[in-house]
């Protein structure tokens, strides 16, 4: 026989499975529904912002749409539509949508900005007023005792206290507690436009407030008037930071940390990141999709996180690169309000972890194209970061070294003194963060480095700098006489003093040519095209460069061939100048004001 307790336990078993099959059915449901707002909210986000805003209006359930956004992407949605224009999203919005916007919205550094304050408070009173108010009251009772002190000057009537002795411009709803709106001196019209708009919000939040549940309006007024501002915004700060820094956004002493230089060597010994295993609960969180949007490099970083084919690793390598791009806002004080914006954030990201791949794949032999793809899953992505920028750091120390010990510093010139190209390039590696001279290339005059060609570039640059001004300081000179030269280039200076030495000219071999003495040089300079080449340029023929090479040979003591191993092409290049810049001119059309690679006494054409 088949004891009861046996029948019992058989049923229990069967019971426990059908809520466990129940349970296994609820989270893949739930995971499609997920998994079809992650792709929904994908397609809105590569829409126009137009479409975007109607996209989601028309869905069938908006405000789950809504929620499912990460705050970082509902963010940025906003300020793209336009935050007047974002009312209905805002009213969908969760209060954790609400609370990263006034994060990063409304503090200027470790202030509350009241004017932000004011117009985000006012959009969202527009947006939802009722839930608003109990927002305020249930959850950002500080945050509203704050503004009001800010913004209304209050006083409680005492019971001997007649209600004209208040002046006509304070108000009340219950004889008791008077309020009247502080003015903010300001003559521009914007100001004037903001203090409007102030006032009036003021009156809407006041009477809403005093609507919905009088009591706590009363109570929030006379905590307003006790408030101890320094206190409190303190402790609103901090707190803020820690809501921020869950996203990234460290506070800046730590957040400046990325810029801090890690050799590859170092970044290996340490240990390497850990993969999250596969959890049901953390894969249904949202992943920030905005940043990674807005790639359109392709360099090593991007190409390996193509090469990812697991999707909870892309999807942590997503979250971290957007919080890295957050990190990088924190350090560079900026708050990014487009896509624009954010896109030069991207790009700088980008560009110095493809930079850092490099380096570290150039440490290793072997590997293939595969070995950027383990290296992203290996180190995290912000230390990979540093060893990007740490390769221009290196060169930008460089260059402050050399400047503090250099031949044209210590003869009291300036970095005019290197022509336009090569102060570009001294210009860009000696400010803080250092940048690659692009000189509009791309439609700018700096900008960030994208990959390690940019670096090699600007250090072959700054190697022939360094080279010249080795050359120059093994030369006889004068540092009062080239101080009294007006605008003087290292051109102008080499030049200057090969075409004295030329023409046998007496006098010292700083001082300016003539206009005759230039003409006989011209001359010289340039050998009689054929008749086939009358149209083409004129060329400086070999014997005047070798002349020229021989002559700075005598001059520094050097030798020929170390010269042209060290700098020979930056001669080149200034020969090349010479030919664009003389090479169609006629001898009597030269004229001194157009003369800027010879020093020439000015006057007369």
């Amino acid at each position: 026989m088949v004891s009861d307790r046996h029948v019992i336990g058989g049923a229990d078993s069967i019971h426990m499975k059908k809520i466990k099959n129940a349970a296994l059915a609820n989270q893949r449901a739930h995971a499609q529904r997920v998994a079809e707002l992650c792709k929904k909210r994908k397609e809105i986000l590569a829409l126009p912002s137009e479409k975007a805003l109607d996209r989601i209006l028309e869905a069938p359930q908006p405000a789950a749409l809504v929620h499912s956004f990460p705050e970082e992407d509902f963010y940025f949605l906003v300020q793209d539509i336009g935050p007047e224009d974002s009312l209905p999203l805002l009213s969908l919005a969760s209060n954790k949508q609400w609370e990263y916007i006034l994060d990063l919205e409304t503090w200027e550094k470790d202030r509350i900005a009241n004017d932000a304050v004011t117009r985000w408070l006012s959009l969202l009173l527009r947006a939802d007023s009722k839930r608003l108010m109990k927002w305020f009251l249930e959850e950002k009772k500080e945050v509203i005792e704050f503004y009001l002190f800010k913004n209304l000057e209050i006083r409680l009537r005492e019971h001997d206290q007649d209600p004209s002795d208040f002046p006509e411009d304070f108000m009340t709803y219950d004889q008791t507690i008077y309020f009247r709106i502080i003015d903010f001196p300001g003559a521009e019209e914007d100001t004037e436009i903001m203090q409007a708009q102030r006032q009036e919000f003021l009156m809407r939040l006041t009477e809403r407030l005093a609507a919905l549940d009088y009591a706590a309006f009363h109570n929030i007024l006379l905590e307003a008037a006790a408030v101890i501002p320094a206190e409190m915004e303190e402790e609103a700060y901090r707190q803020r930071n820690v809501r921020l820094a869950e996203k990234g956004f460290l506070p800046f002493d730590e957040a400046v940390g990325v810029y801090q230089s890690l050799k590859p060597e170092d970044l290996k010994r340490q240990r390497t990141k850990s993969i999250l295993t596969f959890d049901e609960n953390l894969a249904l969180l949202p992943v920030p999709l905005y940043a990674v949007g807005l790639m359109q490099e392709d360099n090593h970083f991007t190409r390996a996180l193509k090469m990812i084919d697991t999707d909870r690793v892309l999807q942590q390598l997503q979250t971290e690169f957007a919080s890295l791009c957050n990190q990088i806002i924190v350090a560079d004080h900026k708050t990014p309000r487009n896509k624009e914006e954010l896109r030069a954030i991207v790009k700088k990201a980008c560009g110095y972890l493809g930079i850092g791949l490099e380096e570290l794949a150039q440490d290793e032999k072997g590997g293939g194209p595969q070995r950027p793809a383990a290296l992203i899953t290996q180190y995290p992505l912000s230390q990979i970061f540093r060893v990007g920028f740490g390769r221009a750091l290196k060169l930008k120390w460089r260059a402050e070294k050399w400047l503090a010990r250099c031949w044209f510093a210590q003869a009291g010139l300036r970095l005019t003194f290197w022509g336009e190209n090569w102060l570009g390039v001294l210009g860009g590696l000696l400010i803080k963060k250092p940048l690659f001279y692009d000189n509009y290339a791309s439609g700018v005059l700096y900008r960030e480095f994208a990959t390690l060609d940019d670096i090699r570039v600007t250090e072959e640059a700054f190697n022939r700098i360094k080279a010249l001004d080795d050359l120059l300081s093994l030369m006889p000179t004068e540092p009062e006489t080239l101080n009294s030269l007006g605008f003087l280039t290292y051109k102008s200076l080499i030049l200057t003093r090969w075409a004295r030495h030329h023409l046998g000219l007496p006098g010292t071999p700083f001082q300016a040519l003539t206009l005759e003495q230039f003409r006989v040089l011209f001359a010289d300079l340039f050998e009689t095209p054929s008749d086939a080449g009358r149209h083409e340029p004129r060329r400086v023929p070999l014997p005047i460069k070798e002349s020229f090479l021989n002559w700075l040979a005598t001059e520094t003591g050097l030798k020929d061939y170390e010269i042209s191993e060290q700098i020979g092409p930056a001669f080149e290049d200034l020969f090349d100048e010479i030919e664009a810049e003389y090479g169609r001119v006629a001898v009597q059309d030269l004229d001194p004001r157009y003369i800027h690679l010879f020093l020439i006494v000015p006057g007369k054409k």
